[in-house]
């Protein structure tokens, strides 16, 4: 159908185009807010330590087990604009921190939510997002005043913050193996700059194997390469490793256009073979002249030189990818060299042990025992692939809030003991200011509160007694009192250990007031139709049955 706009003589215009449909005011939120809530309820169950998983199965049949709110929501395949836009915060969350992906999807649903009893009462969505706008600022505030600062090189700091990351995941039973090995690998990798320190996440490698259990995870203090040694003839172990990373191929070049080349007698054809391998020797020549017992090469390796290589007891990998010799050139201090004339003995970068070594039914090399690596493997174990993915995912997680504290040492205490006690302190600012934007701060207070109340409903806690317990002990002047889902009780989280970066609790405050703000503001939703029907009116799927 074309949408038919009366002009003011009364003559039909014709102005979206046959097929389209647009949704205006109230039904157009209504949807949009309806949509926004639906996502944030998926999440909900999945946050804190007695969250569920999500058993999440594609169209290829392919399963993903996870309570981690950025895959959930990636997985998913949803189809809602507005839902898209809460899909689209969490996976910020995820790139920018590293955790919080479900708290900040949690966050911007009751934000929505509470705003839609506002707007119920004929508060006008513009001034519900100044006041949420208002909000936010003085929360971030309030968190900046209460936060503590810690030694960013202090272990024992760093590993509290990685346990509580991995307490609410699959692998809770280990974090404290776990811990270890992630803070190890994060203080390895971190730099020293002007201000603090700075760590690349890509600097640690991840290599995840089924097979064993997730307490075979270990850290590598070098570079572990899913490739085997080219050729049965060459040593597999090699101590003091000399290292060589060649980034140019130990094969003959092809030429780049058509040649022909005329042989007339055996002789001709002898000597031009002979030539060819000449030409593959003087290569092989250059790597040992260097000094170098292992070579690590990006392209290929023809026959004929690992034919020399072996002869000369030179372990060598080929078809390394490029993030990897990267890697290693930061694990072992070797230069890549893409000239195989260039190469000298300072180039070669050192190792205590280079290694093929079976796991499970592959061959790997492990290259470790680097000096002062700036770049580090975690070999990831567990029962089944599910367990090993799942552990990968958390890991992730607990690397990203370690890097976020060696970066910016303040922390808050967890459980929901910030949220509420900054939802108590917006009460107390609300009353300052004039008008409706007080009734949004005091909506924005009650969702900041929805967070201690889905850990304590997911701990199987009553929620309205616990509020009222949390609310009257933070009120009595008891700030890190928080939800402990083990033992289903009100806690300082403090004593318990459970701390998490101030980075982290801003960024689900930007992310879910800005998201929030912007999906209230949709007053009217115009969607075009694709040549050849689509969903009834034009809409996207899924729309029209919302």
């Amino acid at each position: 159908m074309s949408i038919q706009q009366g002009s003011a003589g009364g003559m039909p215009v014709l102005i979206l185009k046959e097929g389209a449909s647009q949704t205006k005011g109230r039904d157009a939120q209504k949807n949009n807010i309806a949509a926004a809530k639906l996502i944030s309820e998926v999440v909900r169950s999945s946050l804190g330590p007695r969250g569920m998983d999500k058993m999440l199965v594609d169209g290829l049949g392919d399963v993903t087990i996870t309570n981690d709110g950025a895959t959930i929501l990636k997985e998913i395949d949803v189809q809602h604009p507005a839902a898209k836009m809460m899909v689209e915060i969490s996976k910020a969350t995820d790139n920018e921190v590293g955790d919080g992906t479900s708290s900040v999807v949690v966050l911007a649903g009751a934000l929505i939510e509470k705003a839609e009893e506002l707007i119920n009462k004929d508060v006008h969505p513009t001034i519900i997002v100044d006041g949420y706008r208002k909000s936010a600022l003085k929360s971030i505030e309030i968190y900046n005043q209460i936060a503590q600062k810690i030694d960013a090189s202090s272990k024992a700091e760093l590993i509290k913050i990685a346990k509580t990351s991995m307490q609410t995941k699959l692998v809770s039973k280990e974090s404290d193996e776990l811990s270890q090995v992630v803070v190890n690998a994060a203080l390895q990798v971190s730099e020293p700059r002007e201000s603090g320190f700075s760590v690349d996440i890509d600097d640690v490698k991840v290599e995840k194997k089924a097979g064993g259990s997730l307490r075979d995870t270990k850290l590598i203090k070098g570079i572990v390469l899913d490739k085997e040694v080219v050729h049965g003839g060459m040593p597999k172990r090699v101590e003091k490793a000399k290292i060589a990373l060649v980034n140019s191929a130990l094969e003959i070049e092809k030429t780049e256009f058509d040649a022909k080349i005329n042989i007339s007698s055996p002789d001709q054809m002898k000597m031009f073979l002979e030539e060819e391998n000449k030409m593959l020797k003087s290569m092989v020549d250059k790597i040992i002249l260097s000094g170098a017992n292992v070579a690590i090469c990006q392209k290929g390796i023809d026959d004929v030189a690992q034919h020399y290589l072996a002869k000369s007891n030179i372990l060598s990998v080929r078809r390394v990818k490029e993030s990897d010799m990267t890697k290693l050139a930061r694990a072992t201090g070797a230069r890549i060299i893409n000239n195989l004339e260039d190469l000298g003995s300072k180039d070669l970068g050192s190792a205590d042990l280079v290694e093929e070594r079976k796991v499970e039914t592959d061959k790997w090399v492990f290259i470790e025992g680097c000096k002062h690596p700036k770049a580090v493997t975690i070999l990831i174990r567990g029962g089944s692939q599910r367990v090993v993915d799942e552990a990968d995912r958390s890991l992730h997680d607990a690397l990203m809030v370690t890097k976020d504290v060696i970066e910016r040492p303040l922390i808050v205490a967890g459980g929901g003991s910030p949220e509420s006690y900054v939802a108590g302190k917006l009460r107390e600012w609300s009353s300052t200011l004039s008008g409706r934007e007080q009734l949004a701060a005091e909506k924005f207070a009650e969702s900041l509160e929805v967070i201690p109340l889905a850990l304590a409903e997911n701990a199987g806690m009553d929620p309205i007694d616990t509020l009222t317990e949390l609310r009257s002990k933070q009120a009595k002047g008891s700030k890190w009192s928080g939800i402990d889902a083990r033992s289903a009780k009100i806690v300082d989280m403090s004593k318990l250990d459970i701390v998490e970066p101030l980075s982290v609790k801003e960024q689900i405050i930007k992310s879910a007031t800005e998201v929030a703000s912007m999906i209230l503001r949709i007053d009217d939703v115009i969607a075009s139709s694709k040549s050849g029907g689509g969903a009834p009116g034009g809409m996207p799927p899924g729309m029209g049955e919302m």
